[in-house]
């Protein structure tokens, strides 16, 4: 796998058009390529973003979560939150890089990447083409951010491995590979965290990835999907004590 992260001029409000910066920085895609874009360039576009000044950071977590507990029960003064059935601090709100801003994340990241892989698909006359629009999560009992995947297209987003022999031949019962994170996890490391200006990145040679020339259906899409009953980490979910926000499952 290759990831070669691509330098932008500072994404700021002023920036309208996500369609504007994907042709001014992206000159080239090949066959079976994947596109990572951070999720905070396109929200900026989207004009998803509150001034800090007029912010109740707690008031924007409870609109955009759907799920949340207060942020006086963390040591930290984080919100701890359910998004689009990820778990993740405040619902995806952040400050870093937003020039005075809170930014939120993209009203739909669904739509937003399935427009996206079919402009450039398009544009650069390949077929198989994959999207991701990623943001950055913390991983409990682990201290760092990884990259993950808030939307996918153009591949299928998970390797199943269930029925399928290991090495010695004994049957696999539940693995199933995240490849979507896994790319995510792999753009978002080269992409970086700071100062590094670099919002997109194009990651080839990705013979474990299987490509579809359409977006995921929404079969697809809820097969990524764990209910909080039914995750495995269940004991520890169900024991919190959630208050519903105001943006529905």
């Amino acid at each position: 796998m290759q990831v070669n992260s691509i330098k932008t001029h500072k994404i700021t409000i002023k920036d309208r058009d996500i369609f504007e910066i994907l042709d001014k920085y992206i000159s080239l895609l090949h066959e079976k390529s994947v596109v990572a874009i951070t999720s905070k360039i396109i929200s900026i576009c989207e004009g998803r973003v509150v001034a800090l000044e007029k912010a109740d950071r707690e008031a924007l977590v409870e609109k955009e979560a759907e799920y949340f507990l207060p942020a006086s029960e963390n040591q930290y003064g984080f919100n701890i939150t359910v998004k689009h059935n990820m778990l993740i601090a405040s619902a995806g709100i952040d400050e870093s890089n937003g020039n005075g801003y809170f930014v939120l994340w993209p009203s739909d990241p669904q739509l937003w990447v399935n427009k996206i892989r079919e402009y450039l698909s398009q544009k650069h006359k390949v077929k198989h083409i994959g999207v991701i629009i990623t943001d950055s999560k913390t991983t409990p009992l682990r201290w760092g951010v990884t990259g993950a995947a808030i939307s996918h297209s153009g591949f299928k987003a998970l390797n199943n491995y269930m029925q399928k022999p290991d090495i010695f031949g004994r049957p696999l019962h539940v693995t199933k590979a995240n490849i979507m994170d896994g790319l995510a996890a792999a753009a978002v490391v080269v992409m970086g965290e700071g100062i590094e200006q670099t919002p997109l990145a194009v990651l080839e040679d990705l013979p474990f990835v299987h490509f579809q020339d359409r977006n995921p259906t929404q079969e697809e899409l809820e097969m990524l999907r764990i209910s909080l009953e039914d995750d495995i980490y269940a004991g520890i979910l169900k024991k919190a004590k959630w208050r519903k926000g105001k943006t529905p499952k």
